[in-house]
């Protein structure tokens, strides 16, 4: 009786593992079809070259994928990797509260080749190709608040109203010096009698003019009587 119940549990124990190693296998497929067709974005985020570079930078990063629809961490020595990519085309971006990253776009094609490009938003058909993996480095510190505009002596000195202040003061003392000079003087006095010319009046050109047309016919007259 006990070895006939011996060999029964062996049985089932048998049967139990192969039913447990047939499912794993099926899961593992299933696995395998879910995650054929997806690729890794790597690089590395380098921080701001400063005297001293900010303790635990690594963990104030963070990677947006097409803003936040994948997220990357960055790891101690700057690395970085986003899994579970599907073919495609994804602006990465680096937050961080004190550097200010560019974006990259990277294209992913359907046989896993990689493309990385900065994102022009003005001019979309101009590509200026990154090299991959990505090597992003920051543009400089962010800055939150705009400054503010400093007191300068030139703002004073070019104020329209200043410049309509002073111009006239200025024309009043240098012209009486340029004046007393003989060779300009001369120069005024001939261009001066170059423009000093008297323009005929309208009503002079017009009483002339309808004076010769009235003497035109006279004369014509004159000429047919003298024929006759």
């Amino acid at each position: 009786m006990t070895i006939a119940m011996n060999k029964y549990f062996l049985i089932l124990s048998v049967v139990f593992v192969s039913y447990l190693k047939a499912v794993s296998s099926e899961s593992n497929l299933e696995d395998d079809n879910e995650t054929q067709g997806r690729y890794l974005i790597e690089g590395k985020v380098f921080p701001m070259e400063l005297p001293f570079t900010p303790p635990n930078w690594q963990a104030n990063t963070r990677l947006h994928v097409n803003g936040g629809e994948y997220i990357g961490f960055v790891k101690e020595d700057g690395t970085f990797i986003i899994h579970n990519m599907p073919s495609g085309s994804y602006i990465l971006e680096v937050l961080h509260p004190e550097f200010s990253y560019e974006p990259v776009r990277v294209e992913i094609n359907s046989k896993g080749k990689f493309r990385a490009r900065k994102v022009n938003h003005i001019q979309t058909s101009v590509v200026v190709q990154v090299p991959y993996p990505l090597k992003l480095k920051p543009l400089g510190k962010t800055r939150y608040f705009q400054v503010r505009e400093q007191w300068r002596i030139t703002d004073f000195l070019f104020n329209p109203m200043i410049l309509m202040m002073f111009l006239p003061l200025l024309l009043i003392m240098i012209l009486p010096k340029m004046l007393s000079d003989p060779e300009t003087k001369r120069e005024m006095e001939q261009i001066g009698s170059l423009t000093n010319f008297e323009m005929p009046a309208v009503s002079d050109y017009v009483t002339n003019y309808l004076a010769t047309a009235q003497s035109q016919p006279v004369k014509k007259n004159a000429k047919n009587k003298k024929r006759q």
